[in-house]
């Protein structure tokens, strides 16, 4: 199925009043299509349920499930497009979609304390010898936790007159709607609120072109799971639970689970990642290895030769770091090998890196000590100024470049990447799998551009048709088509079909680390990366540096050298 590449009509400025329960009516009605064989009862009962509740009703429980938190205070609700409030509570309650506040909600003690103000529960806290005014709001909080039963605050909350708590109720199958929806848990209905304002212009599609994110019941419970507990970790890291604990809970909880499907693999990866990075902040050399012990996945082999060496593992640490110059995964891993083993090789002395020794062995340039904060605007002058022309660019245009040459290929359909309407780049973008699956189309689309003229051609065209709408590589700017049309008449063919191949196998690591600035005249482009003194070069950096040079693109590094202020002019005094 194909896409329809179209202009999004013009966006109204302001939006109807319930349009959030429209949003939220289309975000069920798309998930009951698309993942309906592998909903369960319960959510299918919400659904059923929903739609049977009045107007009103709907709108109140779908702002409810839009706020964050589950308890709120029924005297605080002003919503002018609900004609009844009290009416829709009351029909809420009465069809199980709400619950009053009640000694049973011990476990959200924290969230229901803090709904009111400090001087709110100095008024409602029982009576007690200790004055709360000192106290901060936390602390206060922290107090009436501790001291009192959670039954005995429920009983003065409800002493507070006109004064109702509510808990909102089917936040499981609203979280896993909304969950198969956008197919993680950043996103929010705010999207909807963002393209219909204007602010994003997102591809259409077909509305049978999308596909299911999650194949099966067990897809979707599995990467929801690895979500959870990312946040878990998060809130334990911010509530300062000891580091040991927090190795012990995740070791349990990861030799509990089952094999993750490979749609829950990226997000598990990246969090076991994360805490061995968090253990090795806490001076837990140990158990970070352990951690990172769990997958091979950058930077974890890294960190582990790292971790190996200083605890003296010395053979195993080099037979790691063997096998990561055999296969490294990026610029990082490549470079660290080839260091670390030079590094063990030379003991005694110390030993560059290799990043280290090729920016020591770069040109440098003088610029003023004026441009401190803006070092690459100064070497834009100095150039300007020796009758070149300069603009500092980065990654911007080469990221451009390639969502416009292949805009289609990315947001092709038939990879079956494409799982809602609000979708800003495809769910294998930054995987392995995105080249796999495109790499017959990459390399005819890359056969076809033989003549700086055609290149030229295919990114006009594209500009376009396109223009304004959200592509993840593309920055829509006044200067980038004038910049990747540039490129395309100053770089040959082959040098940009090998630039954009070796940026398709690798997208997460290879649309990064381009040279700070372009540089042309008559005699043609020239890549400049600009280093401060302070700087440093990265391995992706240097990646691009060699792999430019063995294509014969010009592009080098320049390091900058402060010029002297000029001393003050001395006052001239009459004779």
């Amino acid at each position: 199925m194909e896409s329809i590449p179209s202009r999004e009509t013009a966006a109204p400025t302001e939006l109807p009043p319930k349009y959030y329960l429209d949003y939220f009516l289309f975000l069920v009605t798309f998930v009951e299509k698309l993942y309906g064989d592998i909903l369960n009862s319960d959510e299918k009962e919400f659904i059923r349920g929903f739609r049977a509740l009045s107007e009103d009703a709907q709108c109140l429980f779908v702002r409810f499930s839009n706020r964050r938190g589950l308890f709120f205070r029924t005297s605080k609700l002003k919503y002018n497009e609900i004609e009844d409030i009290p009416a829709a509570l009351y029909e809420l309650e009465d069809k199980g979609f709400i619950k009053e506040l009640s000694a049973q909600h011990e476990s959200y003690a924290l969230e229901v304390l803090n709904l009111f103000t400090k001087e709110e529960w100095i008024k409602l806290a029982p009576p007690n010898e200790l004055s709360l005014k000192p106290l901060k709001k936390p602390d206060l909080i922290r107090y009436l936790n501790y001291t009192y039963t959670f039954d005995l605050l429920v009983k003065q909350i409800s002493t507070a007159p006109e004064e109702t708590v509510i808990k909102v109720g089917f936040e499981v199958e609203v979280m896993m709607l909304k969950f198969l929806f956008f197919g993680n848990r950043h996103a929010d209905m705010t999207e909807f609120v963002v393209r219909d304002l204007g602010k994003v212009n997102f591809e259409r599609y077909r509305d049978d072109a999308y596909t299911a994110r999650f194949p099966t019941r067990q897809d979707a419970e599995d990467k929801l799971m690895v979500s959870l507990t990312a946040e878990q970790f998060y809130e334990m890291q911010e509530a300062t639970t000891p580091p040991e604990e927090i190795f012990d809970w995740f070791m349990n909880w990861q030799a509990s689970i089952h094999k993750l499907g490979e749609v829950a693999q990226p997000g598990y990866i990246k969090l076991i990642n994360r805490i061995g990075m968090y253990l090795e902040r806490q001076k837990l050399p140990e158990q970070a290895l352990t951690v990172y012990q769990l997958t091979d996945h950058i930077p974890s082999r890294e960190r582990r030769v790292r971790l190996l060496h200083r605890m003296g593992y010395l053979e195993e640490a080099i037979a790691l770091c063997e096998a990561i110059a055999q296969d490294p995964q990026n610029a990082d891993e490549r470079f660290f090998a080839l260091d670390f083993q030079e590094k063990i090789a030379n003991a005694k002395k110390r030993v560059k890196k290799s990043v280290t020794r090729f920016l020591q062995d770069s040109e440098s340039v003088q610029i003023s000590i004026d441009f401190k904060y803006r070092v690459e605007q100064g070497v834009v002058d100095y150039f300007i100024n020796n009758g070149r022309v300069a603009v500092h660019a980065e990654n911007y245009p080469w990221r451009g470049l390639f969502g416009l040459i292949f805009w289609d290929i990315i947001y092709d359909t038939n990879v079956q990447a494409i799982h809602h309407p609000l979708q800003r780049m495809p769910s294998d973008f930054y995987q392995p799998d995105f080249y796999r699956k495109r790499v017959t189309q990459i390399r005819q689309r890359l056969s076809e551009l033989d003549t700086p003229e055609k290149i030229a051609q295919v990114l006009e065209s594209t500009f376009i048709e396109k223009f304004d709408i959200a592509n993840v590589l593309v920055d829509w700017n006044e200067v980038l088509l004038e910049l990747v049309k540039l490129m395309a008449l100053n770089l040959t063919p082959m040098q940009l079909r090998a630039i954009l191949l070796e940026m398709a196998t690798n997208l997460r690591e290879n649309t990064r680390g381009f040279p700070d600035l372009m540089v042309w005249d008559e005699n043609g482009l020239e890549l400049i990366e600009v280093k401060s003194p302070t700087d440093h070069l990265s391995s992706q950096q240097l990646h691009w540096m060699h792999f430019m040079a063995d294509l014969g693109v010009k592009a080098r590094v320049l390091r900058v050298e402060w010029k002297n202020p000029p001393e003050p002019a001395a006052d001239l005094q009459d004779s």
